[in-house]
Protein backbone atom coordinates (compact mmCIF):
# COMPACT_ATOMS: atom_id res chain seq x y z
CA UNK A 1 0.00 0.00 0.00
CA UNK A 2 2.63 2.17 1.09
CA UNK A 3 4.60 1.97 -2.58
CA UNK A 4 1.87 2.33 -4.39
CA UNK A 5 0.89 5.64 -2.52
CA UNK A 6 4.30 6.69 -3.01
CA UNK A 7 4.26 5.81 -6.65
CA UNK A 8 0.81 7.76 -7.40
CA UNK A 9 2.64 10.77 -5.50
CA UNK A 10 5.63 10.82 -7.63
CA UNK A 11 3.01 10.41 -10.44
CA UNK A 12 1.09 13.54 -9.83
CA UNK A 13 4.39 15.39 -9.17
CA UNK A 14 5.41 14.34 -12.82
CA UNK A 15 2.09 15.32 -14.03
CA UNK A 16 2.31 18.74 -12.23
CA UNK A 17 6.10 19.69 -13.60
CA UNK A 18 4.56 18.19 -17.48
CA UNK A 19 1.84 20.79 -17.16
CA UNK A 20 3.91 23.94 -15.45
CA UNK A 21 6.20 23.52 -18.27
CA UNK A 22 3.82 23.47 -21.12
CA UNK A 23 2.09 26.49 -19.41
CA UNK A 24 5.63 28.18 -19.60
CA UNK A 25 6.35 27.23 -23.00
CA UNK A 26 2.86 28.64 -23.74
CA UNK A 27 3.73 31.66 -22.30
CA UNK A 28 7.06 32.33 -23.61
CA UNK A 29 5.91 31.72 -27.34
CA UNK A 30 3.04 34.63 -26.65
CA UNK A 31 5.98 36.60 -25.38
CA UNK A 32 8.21 36.13 -28.01
CA UNK A 33 5.03 36.49 -30.67
CA UNK A 34 3.96 39.78 -28.83
CA UNK A 35 7.22 41.40 -29.15
CA UNK A 36 7.90 40.38 -32.99
CA UNK A 37 4.07 41.97 -33.65
CA UNK A 38 5.67 45.11 -31.37
CA UNK A 39 8.86 45.04 -32.93
CA UNK A 40 7.96 44.69 -36.65
CA UNK A 41 5.37 47.75 -36.43
CA UNK A 42 8.09 50.14 -35.00
CA UNK A 43 10.51 48.42 -37.70
CA UNK A 44 7.62 49.45 -40.22
CA UNK A 45 7.02 53.14 -38.48
CA UNK A 46 11.40 53.69 -38.16
CA UNK A 47 11.09 52.71 -42.14
CA UNK A 48 8.51 54.87 -43.07
CA UNK A 49 10.08 57.95 -41.70
CA UNK A 50 14.08 56.95 -42.73
CA UNK A 51 11.67 56.90 -46.24
CA UNK A 52 10.15 60.02 -45.84
CA UNK A 53 13.33 61.93 -44.77
CA UNK A 54 14.92 60.70 -47.60
CA UNK A 55 12.41 61.55 -50.09
CA UNK A 56 12.46 64.94 -48.55
CA UNK A 57 16.25 65.36 -48.91
CA UNK A 58 16.22 64.80 -52.56
CA UNK A 59 13.43 66.88 -53.05
CA UNK A 60 15.15 69.90 -51.45
CA UNK A 61 18.13 69.19 -53.60
CA UNK A 62 15.94 69.49 -56.54
CA UNK A 63 14.67 72.64 -55.42
CA UNK A 64 17.76 74.10 -54.72
CA UNK A 65 19.11 72.86 -57.77
CA UNK A 66 16.43 74.66 -59.76
CA UNK A 67 16.77 78.10 -57.84
CA UNK A 68 20.36 78.39 -58.88
CA UNK A 69 19.42 77.40 -62.47
CA UNK A 70 16.44 79.81 -62.23
CA UNK A 71 18.77 82.84 -60.94
CA UNK A 72 16.50 83.09 -57.40
CA UNK A 73 19.64 81.24 -55.25
CA UNK A 74 23.36 82.79 -54.60
CA UNK A 75 25.35 79.93 -55.77
CA UNK A 76 27.32 80.36 -52.66
CA UNK A 77 24.39 79.92 -50.45
CA UNK A 78 23.30 76.58 -52.53
CA UNK A 79 26.60 75.24 -52.03
CA UNK A 80 26.21 75.97 -48.24
CA UNK A 81 22.91 74.36 -47.95
CA UNK A 82 23.98 71.53 -50.44
CA UNK A 83 27.29 70.86 -47.76
CA UNK A 84 23.90 71.04 -44.74
CA UNK A 85 22.11 68.66 -46.85
CA UNK A 86 25.17 66.00 -47.05
CA UNK A 87 25.60 65.83 -43.90
CA UNK A 88 21.71 64.95 -42.99
CA UNK A 89 22.52 62.04 -46.13
CA UNK A 90 25.61 60.90 -44.45
CA UNK A 91 24.05 60.53 -41.17
CA UNK A 92 20.97 58.80 -42.64
CA UNK A 93 23.04 56.42 -44.51
CA UNK A 94 26.08 55.60 -42.40
CA UNK A 95 24.00 55.49 -39.35
CA UNK A 96 21.80 52.57 -37.58
CA UNK A 97 18.58 54.08 -38.96
CA UNK A 98 20.14 53.05 -42.67
CA UNK A 99 19.09 49.62 -42.00
CA UNK A 100 15.98 50.99 -43.09
CA UNK A 101 16.33 51.95 -46.19
CA UNK A 102 15.63 50.30 -48.95
CA UNK A 103 19.03 49.08 -51.13
CA UNK A 104 19.38 47.93 -54.45
CA UNK A 105 18.25 44.37 -55.47
CA UNK A 106 20.43 41.39 -55.01
CA UNK A 107 20.23 40.61 -59.10
CA UNK A 108 20.36 38.04 -61.09
CA UNK A 109 24.17 37.21 -60.36
CA UNK A 110 23.27 36.48 -56.91
CA UNK A 111 19.99 34.72 -56.57
CA UNK A 112 22.07 32.49 -59.48
CA UNK A 113 24.58 31.49 -57.09
CA UNK A 114 22.86 31.99 -53.51
CA UNK A 115 19.39 31.39 -54.48
CA UNK A 116 16.74 33.44 -52.31
CA UNK A 117 18.94 34.41 -49.73
CA UNK A 118 18.98 37.92 -48.40
CA UNK A 119 22.48 39.08 -48.04
CA UNK A 120 21.66 42.39 -46.40
CA UNK A 121 23.27 42.62 -43.11
CA UNK A 122 21.07 45.13 -40.69
CA UNK A 123 23.97 46.12 -38.30
CA UNK A 124 26.74 48.62 -39.37
CA UNK A 125 29.53 46.26 -38.08
CA UNK A 126 28.57 43.08 -39.99
CA UNK A 127 28.27 45.30 -43.06
CA UNK A 128 31.80 46.48 -42.40
CA UNK A 129 33.16 43.21 -41.73
CA UNK A 130 32.17 42.26 -45.33
CA UNK A 131 34.16 45.12 -46.39
CA UNK A 132 36.83 44.16 -44.64
CA UNK A 133 36.88 40.60 -46.06
CA UNK A 134 36.50 42.12 -49.01
CA UNK A 135 39.70 44.23 -49.09
CA UNK A 136 41.41 41.30 -47.69
CA UNK A 137 40.63 39.42 -50.30
CA UNK A 138 41.90 41.20 -52.86
CA UNK A 139 44.96 42.05 -50.65
CA UNK A 140 45.46 38.11 -51.15
CA UNK A 141 44.72 37.59 -54.46
CA UNK A 142 47.03 40.63 -55.75
CA UNK A 143 50.07 39.23 -54.50
CA UNK A 144 49.18 35.49 -55.84
CA UNK A 145 48.14 37.45 -59.31
CA UNK A 146 51.91 38.61 -59.51
CA UNK A 147 53.05 35.42 -58.77
CA UNK A 148 51.51 32.94 -60.98
CA UNK A 149 52.35 34.35 -63.98
CA UNK A 150 55.86 35.68 -63.09
CA UNK A 151 56.53 31.30 -61.92
CA UNK A 152 54.92 30.68 -64.81
CA UNK A 153 57.22 32.70 -67.27
CA UNK A 154 60.20 31.74 -65.53
CA UNK A 155 59.64 27.89 -65.96
CA UNK A 156 59.03 29.12 -69.12
CA UNK A 157 62.33 30.12 -69.48
CA UNK A 158 64.66 27.61 -67.14
CA UNK A 159 62.70 24.60 -67.21
CA UNK A 160 60.41 24.41 -70.29
CA UNK A 161 62.50 25.23 -73.05
CA UNK A 162 60.49 28.20 -74.24
CA UNK A 163 57.40 26.56 -74.46
CA UNK A 164 54.26 26.18 -71.62
CA UNK A 165 52.86 22.62 -71.10
CA UNK A 166 48.93 22.95 -70.80
CA UNK A 167 48.24 21.88 -67.54
CA UNK A 168 50.28 24.45 -65.35
CA UNK A 169 48.77 27.19 -67.58
CA UNK A 170 45.06 25.86 -67.15
CA UNK A 171 45.37 25.91 -63.65
CA UNK A 172 46.25 29.19 -63.29
CA UNK A 173 43.34 30.01 -65.79
CA UNK A 174 41.16 28.18 -63.46
CA UNK A 175 42.77 30.19 -60.47
CA UNK A 176 41.51 32.66 -62.11
CA UNK A 177 37.82 31.59 -62.62
CA UNK A 178 37.56 31.28 -59.15
CA UNK A 179 39.18 34.81 -58.65
CA UNK A 180 36.80 36.53 -60.54
CA UNK A 181 33.79 35.00 -59.53
CA UNK A 182 34.60 35.45 -55.75
CA UNK A 183 35.27 39.26 -56.65
CA UNK A 184 31.99 39.59 -58.13
CA UNK A 185 29.99 37.91 -55.85
CA UNK A 186 31.60 39.73 -53.06
CA UNK A 187 31.23 43.48 -54.47
CA UNK A 188 27.43 42.43 -55.55
CA UNK A 189 27.37 41.89 -51.72
CA UNK A 190 28.51 45.35 -50.92
CA UNK A 191 26.53 46.73 -53.64
CA UNK A 192 23.27 45.36 -51.70
CA UNK A 193 24.74 46.70 -48.61
CA UNK A 194 25.11 50.38 -49.41
CA UNK A 195 28.74 50.19 -51.27
CA UNK A 196 29.29 53.00 -54.19
CA UNK A 197 30.96 49.98 -56.74
CA UNK A 198 30.43 51.03 -60.03
CA UNK A 199 28.22 48.96 -62.28
CA UNK A 200 30.77 48.57 -64.65
CA UNK A 201 33.61 46.64 -63.09
CA UNK A 202 31.19 44.20 -61.41
CA UNK A 203 30.43 43.78 -65.70
CA UNK A 204 33.94 43.81 -65.62
CA UNK A 205 34.51 40.82 -64.05
CA UNK A 206 31.80 38.78 -65.91
CA UNK A 207 33.70 39.25 -68.86
CA UNK A 208 36.71 38.25 -67.03
CA UNK A 209 34.87 35.26 -65.48
CA UNK A 210 34.04 34.31 -69.00
CA UNK A 211 36.78 34.72 -70.89
CA UNK A 212 38.74 32.73 -67.72
CA UNK A 213 36.10 29.83 -68.10
CA UNK A 214 36.44 29.59 -71.94
CA UNK A 215 39.59 29.89 -71.78
CA UNK A 216 40.32 26.31 -69.50
CA UNK A 217 38.99 24.85 -73.14
CA UNK A 218 41.35 26.28 -75.13
CA UNK A 219 44.18 24.25 -76.62
CA UNK A 220 47.54 25.05 -75.55
CA UNK A 221 49.78 24.53 -78.91
CA UNK A 222 53.41 23.17 -78.56
CA UNK A 223 55.84 22.20 -80.73
CA UNK A 224 55.97 22.47 -83.88
CA UNK A 225 56.42 26.48 -83.38
CA UNK A 226 55.22 27.23 -80.15
CA UNK A 227 56.77 30.11 -79.51
CA UNK A 228 54.42 31.60 -82.49
CA UNK A 229 51.35 29.63 -81.61
CA UNK A 230 51.56 30.72 -77.83
CA UNK A 231 52.36 34.26 -78.58
CA UNK A 232 49.21 35.41 -77.21
CA UNK A 233 49.53 33.25 -74.03
CA UNK A 234 52.78 35.07 -73.01
CA UNK A 235 51.59 38.47 -73.92
CA UNK A 236 48.64 37.46 -71.61
CA UNK A 237 50.73 36.53 -68.44
CA UNK A 238 52.86 39.66 -69.06
CA UNK A 239 49.79 41.79 -68.75
CA UNK A 240 48.67 39.69 -65.76
CA UNK A 241 52.05 40.67 -63.69
CA UNK A 242 51.59 44.45 -64.71
CA UNK A 243 48.01 44.08 -63.55
CA UNK A 244 49.19 42.71 -60.04
CA UNK A 245 51.48 45.55 -60.13
CA UNK A 246 48.67 47.87 -60.15
CA UNK A 247 46.51 46.13 -58.20
CA UNK A 248 48.82 46.41 -55.01
CA UNK A 249 49.69 50.06 -56.15
CA UNK A 250 46.02 50.64 -55.92
CA UNK A 251 45.74 48.60 -52.21
CA UNK A 252 48.37 50.24 -50.52
CA UNK A 253 47.90 54.29 -51.65
CA UNK A 254 44.45 54.37 -52.64
CA UNK A 255 42.93 53.17 -49.37
CA UNK A 256 44.53 54.83 -47.27
CA UNK A 257 43.35 57.72 -49.04
CA UNK A 258 39.86 56.06 -49.05
CA UNK A 259 39.96 56.01 -45.18
CA UNK A 260 40.94 59.48 -45.18
CA UNK A 261 38.33 61.06 -46.81
CA UNK A 262 35.81 58.11 -44.68
CA UNK A 263 37.39 60.46 -41.73
CA UNK A 264 36.57 63.37 -43.00
CA UNK A 265 33.38 62.48 -43.95
CA UNK A 266 33.46 62.51 -47.91
CA UNK A 267 33.03 59.35 -48.39
CA UNK A 268 31.21 56.69 -46.57
CA UNK A 269 32.35 53.57 -44.63
CA UNK A 270 31.07 51.44 -46.95
CA UNK A 271 32.73 52.54 -49.96
CA UNK A 272 35.85 50.83 -51.84
CA UNK A 273 38.81 51.29 -54.09
CA UNK A 274 37.94 51.10 -57.72
CA UNK A 275 39.90 49.85 -60.29
CA UNK A 276 40.15 53.54 -61.81
CA UNK A 277 40.01 55.29 -58.47
CA UNK A 278 42.95 58.05 -58.09
CA UNK A 279 43.46 59.69 -54.90
CA UNK A 280 45.61 62.72 -54.59
CA UNK A 281 47.33 64.40 -57.05
CA UNK A 282 51.28 62.10 -56.31
CA UNK A 283 48.97 59.21 -56.95
CA UNK A 284 47.34 60.78 -59.93
CA UNK A 285 50.71 60.86 -61.80
CA UNK A 286 52.16 57.31 -60.66
CA UNK A 287 49.12 55.79 -61.22
CA UNK A 288 46.93 56.85 -64.23
CA UNK A 289 49.64 56.42 -66.67
CA UNK A 290 50.17 52.71 -65.05
CA UNK A 291 46.26 52.14 -65.86
CA UNK A 292 46.87 53.41 -69.31
CA UNK A 293 49.85 51.65 -69.84
CA UNK A 294 47.85 48.21 -68.85
CA UNK A 295 44.53 48.98 -70.79
CA UNK A 296 46.38 49.78 -74.16
CA UNK A 297 48.65 46.68 -73.40
CA UNK A 298 44.91 44.34 -72.69
CA UNK A 299 43.74 45.82 -75.92
CA UNK A 300 46.78 44.55 -77.88
CA UNK A 301 46.74 41.67 -76.36
CA UNK A 302 43.21 41.16 -77.38
CA UNK A 303 44.16 42.35 -81.23
CA UNK A 304 47.17 39.97 -81.66
CA UNK A 305 44.55 37.20 -80.82
CA UNK A 306 42.47 38.03 -83.10
CA UNK A 307 44.67 38.72 -85.50
CA UNK A 308 46.25 34.76 -84.91
CA UNK A 309 42.91 33.75 -85.64
CA UNK A 310 42.37 36.05 -88.82
CA UNK A 311 45.17 34.53 -90.44
CA UNK A 312 45.15 30.83 -89.06
CA UNK A 313 47.81 30.28 -86.94
CA UNK A 314 45.16 29.08 -84.34
CA UNK A 315 42.08 29.40 -85.37
CA UNK A 316 39.79 27.75 -82.50
CA UNK A 317 36.61 29.94 -81.36
CA UNK A 318 38.23 30.27 -77.86
CA UNK A 319 41.01 32.68 -79.13
CA UNK A 320 38.63 34.87 -81.45
CA UNK A 321 36.36 35.51 -78.43
CA UNK A 322 39.11 35.90 -75.81
CA UNK A 323 40.44 38.64 -77.77
CA UNK A 324 36.62 40.30 -78.25
CA UNK A 325 36.39 40.05 -74.30
CA UNK A 326 39.83 41.61 -73.84
CA UNK A 327 39.20 44.15 -75.80
CA UNK A 328 35.81 44.74 -74.74
CA UNK A 329 37.33 45.43 -71.31
CA UNK A 330 40.02 47.47 -71.99
CA UNK A 331 37.97 49.81 -73.79
CA UNK A 332 35.42 50.11 -70.62
CA UNK A 333 38.09 50.13 -68.50
CA UNK A 334 39.45 53.41 -70.50
CA UNK A 335 36.30 54.92 -70.69
CA UNK A 336 35.47 54.68 -66.56
CA UNK A 337 39.08 55.50 -66.12
CA UNK A 338 38.49 58.56 -68.51
CA UNK A 339 35.43 59.42 -66.30
CA UNK A 340 36.92 59.50 -63.13
CA UNK A 341 39.75 62.02 -63.79
CA UNK A 342 37.10 64.07 -65.65
CA UNK A 343 35.45 64.20 -62.49
CA UNK A 344 38.33 64.84 -60.16
CA UNK A 345 39.02 67.67 -62.36
CA UNK A 346 35.70 69.56 -62.41
CA UNK A 347 35.80 68.86 -58.64
CA UNK A 348 39.55 70.41 -58.12
CA UNK A 349 38.19 73.37 -60.59
CA UNK A 350 35.03 74.14 -58.33
CA UNK A 351 37.08 73.64 -54.55
CA UNK A 352 39.27 76.36 -56.17
CA UNK A 353 36.70 78.54 -57.38
CA UNK A 354 34.98 78.28 -53.73
CA UNK A 355 38.54 79.38 -52.34
CA UNK A 356 38.73 81.94 -54.38
CA UNK A 357 35.60 83.58 -53.69
CA UNK A 358 36.87 84.89 -50.03
CA UNK A 359 39.99 86.44 -51.49
CA UNK A 360 38.33 88.34 -54.46
CA UNK A 361 35.14 89.28 -51.75
CA UNK A 362 37.15 91.61 -50.05
CA UNK A 363 39.17 93.53 -52.95
CA UNK A 364 35.83 94.00 -54.38
CA UNK A 365 34.89 95.87 -51.36
CA UNK A 366 37.77 97.97 -51.34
Amino acid sequence: MGDSKSNSNSDRAVGEEVSRLIDSAKELQDSASSLISRTTREDEALRQRALALDSAIRTLRCSISSLVRNGNLDPKEADKLEEELYRSSYILSEGDAAAFIPRKSHGRFLSMFLGPINVRATRKDVQLKVKEEYNSFRDRTAFLFLFFPSLLLVLRTWIWGGCLPALPVQLYQAWLLYLYTGLALRENILRVNGSDIRPWWIYHHYFAMAMALISLTWEIEREPDCAQKQRGVQLFLKWAIMQGVAMLLQNRYQRQRLYTRIALGKARRMDVVWGETAGVEGQLWLLAPILFILQGFEAYVGMLLLKTALVGVVSEWQVTTCGILLIIMAAGNFANTVETLLAKSRFKAKMKKSKSKPELNPQSHS
